[in-house]
């Protein structure tokens, strides 16, 4: 079902055996079988926690959401009438697996997901950038002018852009860029480069840098390919010391040339939060999609358990504000 919209690299069994391998977890693939062929299906990927299995996206893995086969057919209903059919089995089946939590993101192309509402499960709206990159003279005209501007004084300085496999640059920055913002990296460096080595040999990813020129490395980003016409960036990060010089729009469009040439048609840019990063992400001239992040009905166990944090959470809270009160100093 590679050519059906809804799917993308993360729903690859080959994708996510890398990702387990490198973070845990397992995965298992859901199908559902019409006439002989598969409508549609869920690539899982599960990890436990102190109330049961639980499926959800994580770092690396943005899209976790169900894939439905397109149809030719004269009538739009007929489709229609399928897809209900192939997600009231899956929301069914699905119920039936345990999980005490679960979380699907599913693809912009995804809009109808009655069947799931129907079942109890829950929908809400969330956004990403999508830039198209299969005509490159349409997308320089709408990058702003700013942009473009830093753009070409990186290109006149001598910067250069290019495909390669030097990770330890990559993860170097990556985890400057992590923890700049007082997060951690996405994995432990042994488990990133297992992860990244294991998607190079399997041709599904590339390795981008920007170097000054002398060849030092400034600015990284690392994107994912596969089936599907529209690539996916999980890391982009920079050195710190030379983000006034334009260089993440410089390696931005540097990527969405190559991936451009390699006969990709967009670029994911994986979130549209309201934040700083998301401003500079729609001054790229990529197109805001819509993404619906479906919840199944939470266990018992689970709903307990999540409200007895709640309180713990509450009482610790206010303890600590009645002894910043007295004048206590927190132990």
């Amino acid at each position: 079902m590679s050519e059906s919209p809804d799917g993308s690299i993360f729903s690859l069994p080959k994708y996510l055996e890398v990702l387990c391998a490198a973070a845990g977890g397992r995965f298992s693939v859901l199908g559902v079988r019409y006439r002989g062929e598969l409508a549609g299906g869920v690539a899982l990927y599960e990890r436990d926690s102190r109330f049961g299995k639980q499926v959800s996206p994580r770092r690396l893995l943005s899209y976790n959401g169900i894939v439905l086969r397109r149809y030719d057919s004269k009538y739009p209903s007929h489709q229609t009438a399928r897809h209900i059919k192939v997600m009231s089995r899956l929301a069914e089946a699905l119920a039936h697996r345990g999980y005490a939590g679960i979380r699907l993101n599913c693809r912009s192309s995804i809009t109808d997901v009655r069947p799931f509402l129907a079942a109890g499960w829950a929908a809400s709206p969330h956004y990403t950038y999508i830039i198209p990159i299969g005509d490159r003279d349409m997308l320089w005209s709408r990058i702003e002018q700013n942009l473009r501007r830093l753009i070409k004084r990186c290109e006149q300085s001598g910067m250069s852009a290019s495909a390669d496999d030097d990770f330890e640059a990559c993860y170097r920055m990556h985890s400057i860029t992590m923890r700049r913002k007082g997060l951690s990296p996405y994995l432990t460096e042994s488990s990133f480069r297992r992860y990244f080595h294991a998607l190079r040999e399997a041709d599904l990813c590339r390795l981008f840098h920007a170097r000054l020129p002398g060849g030092r490395p400034v600015a990284t980003q690392l994107v994912l390919l596969g089936p599907s016409p529209v690539t996916h960036t999980v890391t982009a990060a920079a050195d710190p010391e030379f983000l006034r010089t334009g260089v993440n729009a410089f390696i931005r469009w540097k990527v969405f040339e190559a991936l451009s040439a390699m006969g990709f048609s967009g670029n994911d840019l994986t979130g549209a939060g309201i934040n700083p990063v998301t401003h500079f992400k729609s001054q790229l001239g990529g197109d805001l999609h819509l993404f619906l992040a479906l919840d199944g009905p939470r266990a018992l166990r689970h709903r307990i358990g999540q409200r007895a944090e709640a309180l713990i959470r509450q009482s610790r809270s206010g303890l600590e504000k009645a002894a910043r009160r007295a004048g206590l100093r927190k132990p």
